[in-house]
């Protein structure tokens, strides 16, 4: 089943398109990512999958409804995105920010339940956060800051993830570790996951699809192992690229 449809999509900013007619799906329990230079759409198609950044021309669809019709409300109850970068302008904890994810499953004005905060504290401890959940989030390294909002996204119990190079500011050690979270988060819970890299090892190794943009435009798509080629990727980053595959 879809998860994500995004059909013949064109996007951009005031008069400047970046996205055009671009067209990909994101099933349930894959990842599937979305390679290509700077400047070649993938975090507008990003906002664009989330409805931040309203579209021009095409369709979205999750699951079996138009992007459109869905509530702010149920769509953080559908969709999470993990951003290159999150700023904060109050001293929040990082209890305080992972429980955020709980916000769209609340009624009306209540608060957090237990089951919440357990939520909250797995997801630290699942991404070896557990230390930092008293500390202010402003204190925070980069790297530290994006695994607290990695686990925001967990405890919002997403049908679809959309990441947005989420391991930029980590060390080697913590960018497997989370990405051997997504993998398992779409295999043992069926999430769907989009997630926008730079690093070709890091998509070879988790993605089972990608779809790769250049100008704004899908120029490959299929199985990674596939579309990772000499040739496409030599094509798509205007630069050789040497590609050999583990034994």
């Amino acid at each position: 089943m879809a998860i994500l449809r995004v059909e013949a999509l064109s996007a951009g900013y005031g008069r400047t398109r970046v996205l055009n007619d671009v067209s990909l799906e994101v099933h349930a329990g894959e990842v599937v990512g979305l390679i290509g230079p700077n400047g070649s759409g993938k975090s507008t198609l990003i906002r664009a999958a989330c409805g931040v950044l309203p579209y021009t021309e095409g369709r979205i669809r999750i699951g079996d409804d138009d992007l459109t019709s869905l509530t702010r409300r149920l769509r953080a109850q559908r969709i999470a995105v993990v951003p290159q970068e999150s700023q904060f302008a109050f001293p929040f904890s990082v209890l305080e920010v992972v429980l955020m994810g709980r916000h769209p499953h609340l009624s009306g004005l209540a608060f957090e339940s237990t089951r919440d905060t357990e939520l909250a504290h797995a997801a630290l401890a699942r991404l070896s956060a557990s230390h930092l959940a008293e500390r202010n989030i402003q204190d925070l390294s980069s790297g530290e800051r994006q695994r607290v909002i990695f686990a925001r996204a967990l405890v919002q119990e997403p049908r679809l993830l959309l990441l947005d190079e989420p391991a930029s500011f980590l060390d080697l050690r913590h960018q497997v570790a989370l990405y051997e979270e997504v993998r398992a988060l779409a295999r043992r819970d069926g999430v769907g996951v989009l997630t926008v890299l730079h690093d070709l090892n890091l998509a070879a190794e988790y993605c089972e699809r990608s779809y790769l943009l250049k100008g704004g435009r899908v120029v490959a798509a299929g199985v990674t192992s596939e579309v990772f080629t000499y040739k496409t990727l030599t094509h798509v980053f205007d630069t050789d690229l040497y590609v050999d595959i583990n034994a």
